[in-house]
């Protein structure tokens, strides 16, 4: 025990060393973006995407298209320009995102059944505006297509109560049941900001390491516990373990207190996932540094594992529909299992026993990197001249 507290000592010395570096890796970056993310998508979703209408037409049913787009609350109308070249100008200039086109003669040809196009052009550098435009155009594109074939209907004589079960024959009723507002930050936020903190986990896990080779101190720290490599990690890692732990009980604090986001479980079982989570990356980051001593790889190879969980950790894009090369990888990075968890127990609200594999999963992480202890400590004993 004497050995453990002077090992943790140590490393809450180098802490305090640098002061500024732990609080902004540690502390400020992970709240700093819940902040964000939890603000961005306060209302549920963005909205008011700036677009731009080019009417060619100028007829009484261009105009209805025109008002009932401006009146969709995707779509923010900034601009009713004349041509599709100037049109084009905005978006290039990042003035809107996209922008909706009538042709000319449009409303004689939709009277007279020549099928005129509608036609919208949209930047998808940005994924969620270009998403909500496609949603609001393309409802707008439907909605004068059912305009057009009412006044077509009419004009034939056929009376109201038999066009529309034509244009809407059934009534679709949606029942959301993990996201019953189609909240997007219910999925985003509660996915994105604790991969920013396991992404700091890892950086900050590997630099603490791979820091004593850099600086020549490794032996030293071996032997500041007693010889034992299991006490000198455990003494490194239980400050950071502490802080890192505490900032992720307060994000999740801010998600479902604060941002009222669903939490229909047991609140423990999600801290105890955040915990499980940061000891998990730890874990995987002294593999990492076991296999590649050198700081700039470690943290470079670190950093990998920490951006790709956001493209392969299953939050954005489904791993069933991956190709099974990339897929794979979704399982070795911790977030995967922990967003699994999060939409088990907080979002469906099901039995533990039901995420009983996503647990043991975390857990398995602190068990493999035991079996690289070894060579970590025989690298840690070697002398080693740091080559930047």
């Amino acid at each position: 025990m004497n050995v453990l507290m002077r090992s943790v000592k140590r490393e809450w010395s180098m802490l305090v060393r640098r002061p500024m570096f732990y609080v902004m890796c540690v502390v400020i970056v992970p709240l700093a973006m819940t902040a964000f993310f939890v603000s961005l998508l306060d209302k549920g979703v963005a909205e008011r995407v700036p677009s731009a209408i080019v009417d060619l037409d100028h007829s009484e049913m261009s105009r209805r298209v025109v008002r009932n787009l401006e009146s969709m609350q995707q779509v923010d109308v900034c601009y009713k320009l004349d041509s599709y070249a100037e049109a084009m100008d905005y978006v290039k200039r990042g003035d809107i995102m996209g922008f909706f086109l009538i042709p000319d003669n449009f409303g004689d040809d939709a009277l007279s059944g020549r099928q005129p196009e509608l036609s919208y052009y949209i930047n998808f550098g940005y994924i969620v505006p270009g998403s909500l435009l496609v949603k609001g155009y393309t409802t707008m594109s439907m909605l004068a297509n059912g305009a057009v074939v009412q006044g077509l209907l009419s004009a034939k004589g056929m009376p109201e109560v038999e066009i529309t079960p034509i244009l809407q024959p059934f009534v679709n009723k949606v029942h959301q049941l993990g996201n019953p507002t189609m909240n997007y930050g219910v999925y985003l936020v509660n996915s994105f900001a604790p991969g920013v903190l396991a992404l700091m986990v890892l950086l900050v896990t590997a630099y603490n390491i791979t820091a004593e080779i850099k600086s020549g101190a490794s032996r030293e720290w071996i032997d500041a516990a007693g010889g034992s490599i299991i006490v000198a990690l455990v003494g490194k890692l239980l400050p950071l373990t502490m802080l890192f732990t505490i900032v992720g009980w307060v994000m999740q604090i801010v998600f479902y207190g604060m941002a009222q986001y669903p939490m229909n479980g047991e609140m423990w079982v999600m801290l105890l996932a955040m915990w499980l989570l940061v000891v998990a990356c730890e874990a995987l980051a002294v593999v990492v540094c076991a296999i590649v001593p050198n700081p700039r790889y470690a943290l470079s190879v670190c950093s990998l594992f920490g951006v790709l969980a956001f493209s392969l950790g299953g939050y954005s894009f489904p791993v069933e529909d991956m190709y099974p090369g990339l897929g794979i990888f979704s399982y070795i990075l911790p977030m995967r299992y922990y967003f699994l968890i999060y939409i088990d127990q907080a979002l469906n609200g099901l039995e533990l026993v039901y995420s009983r594999y996503y647990f043991v999963a975390l857990a398995v992480y602190p068990l493999v990197a035991m079996l690289f202890l070894p060579r970590l400590k025989k690298v840690m004993q070697k002398p080693t001249v740091y080559v930047p």
